[in-house]
């Protein structure tokens, strides 16, 4: 394999396989607030949050990590601006006190910190702005959750990202992935090369999912999986996914390694595939060159249709894990190609209606058409090419995904976020 390409896989997991608290667009806007502050270098007397509707869908109903069990984005940009570590990154609220809890309700009551949609700009964007009589601190986050793009201070321009820069979701390596790439990659790769940002992601998101089936965070879907279905393997990788996002969507304080941007994301696309190699007892080397799969394909396929959306992000993750359940089994290239195939052609419409306790619910649901995927493909059955938006080829499949999420839902992502926000008045 190219040294190129290989080095192009392995920046692209140690950049992408990184742990957040919490989930990622509060915990963004809590960055853009503590930076804010910092550039202000004093307290301000009032907040002001500029933000897409995507960022506000994702806010809306999520459980701030630290805050108490307080929602929304006036409490992630509250708390951040008090207490948050402006060089912490997606672990911005981790230094977070009980004095710093009380303050912020404190400034809630007072409505020091206000929010406004913004709109025609990128899915991912963020503005938060600190006043103080006659002096301002502003600082933008765009495309990336931690991508401060620019910071400006009393009208000054102290840093400013170039605006290829700024406005490029993807890295141009990522021109280089292919589902065939990615297989020999996995296959020929040191594992000492992937071994301590792999071994971060299966302790960390392994420990968040057992504190979802231990204790009664959110809807409790994975323990109800359990409670309710069995211990087979495959109710275990649906359950334990969905216990992970179970507690991470209701305040779990423990962080967890995302992919493509997203907590849920990294656990739909780790936890199955680690259940199933510990059931499959293939031991670790496999269960890294399985995890290089699933990451990767997960990023592959989400590239095109971005980071936020109204394509439900667990339904990439699954498919990745389920290229990499077929891989644990001895799957071919064309079997873990079909994998992906079918579990895309069965659940692809599944739409994203903000960050909140029911993702739990879509992660198992996706990851139960992953694992249906997977069986289909090794006895031979796949979803022919032409029917409906599955293409000649698994690279043409996931181009054709990628416009559907990235255009054919731009409207459906739209009205979405009018309902959430009460723009939608419905007949009785």
């Amino acid at each position: 394999m190219k040294k190129e390409i290989t080095t192009a896989y392995l920046q692209m997991l140690k950049q992408e396989l990184i742990p957040a608290l919490g989930c990622t667009e509060p915990i963004a806007i809590a960055l853009a607030a503590a930076k804010a502050r910092e550039i202000l270098g004093q307290f301000p007397e009032s907040l002001e949050i500029r933000c897409s509707g995507n960022i506000i869908k994702n806010v809306k109903s999520v459980v701030v990590p630290y805050s108490g069990g307080l929602k929304g984005i006036e409490a992630a940009a509250t708390l951040g601006m008090i207490g948050g570590n402006p060089n912490g990154d997606l672990e911005v609220l981790s230094d977070i006190t009980d004095q710093h809890r009380q303050q912020t309700q404190e400034l809630l009551a007072a409505d020091f910190t206000t929010c406004k949609l913004q709109e025609n700009v990128d899915n991912l964007y963020v503005v938060a702005t600190v006043r103080l009589n006659a002096e301002f601190a502003e600082v933008t986050i765009i495309n990336r959750h931690t991508l401060i793009s620019k910071i400006v201070k009393n009208g000054e321009v102290l840093f400013e990202l170039p605006a290829h820069t700024a406005a490029s979701n993807n890295s141009n390596k990522d021109s280089l992935l292919s589902v065939k790439s990615i297989l020999k990659f996995a296959n020929t790769v040191e594992i000492k090369a992937v071994k301590e940002v792999l071994d971060r992601q299966v302790k960390l998101n392994s420990e968040i999912a057992t504190c979802g089936l231990d204790h009664d965070y959110g809807a409790q879907v994975g323990k109800t999986l359990i409670q309710n279905y069995g211990n087979d393997t495959p109710t275990r990788a649906k359950a334990i996914a969905a216990a992970g996002s179970d507690a991470r969507m209701s305040g779990c304080p423990k962080p967890v390694v995302i992919n493509s941007g997203s907590g849920n994301q990294g656990l739909a696309v780790s936890l199955p595939v680690i259940e199933y190699a510990n059931s499959l007892g293939v031991g670790e080397e496999k269960l890294y060159r399985a995890l290089c799969i699933s990451n990767l394909v997960a990023i592959h396929l989400k590239k095109n249709i971005g980071n936020l959306s109204a394509f439900c992000g667990a339904v990439s993750a699954a498919s990745a894990a389920g290229a990499a359940i077929t891989y644990l089994h001895d799957g071919t290239y064309e079997q873990i190609s079909n994998t992906i195939i079918n579990t895309m052609a069965n659940i692809g419409g599944i739409v994203c209606d903000g960050a909140k306790p029911s993702c739990a619910a879509k992660i198992a649901s996706s990851v139960d058409a992953a694992i249906l995927g997977h069986v289909m493909s090794m006895k031979g059955h796949t979803f022919l090419r032409g029917e409906g938006i599955v293409q000649d080829d698994i690279e043409s499949t996931i181009k054709s995904i990628g416009y559907v999420g990235r255009v054919g839902m731009k409207n459906t992502d739209l009205e979405i976020l009018n309902i959430m926000t009460n723009q939608v008045r419905f007949c009785s």
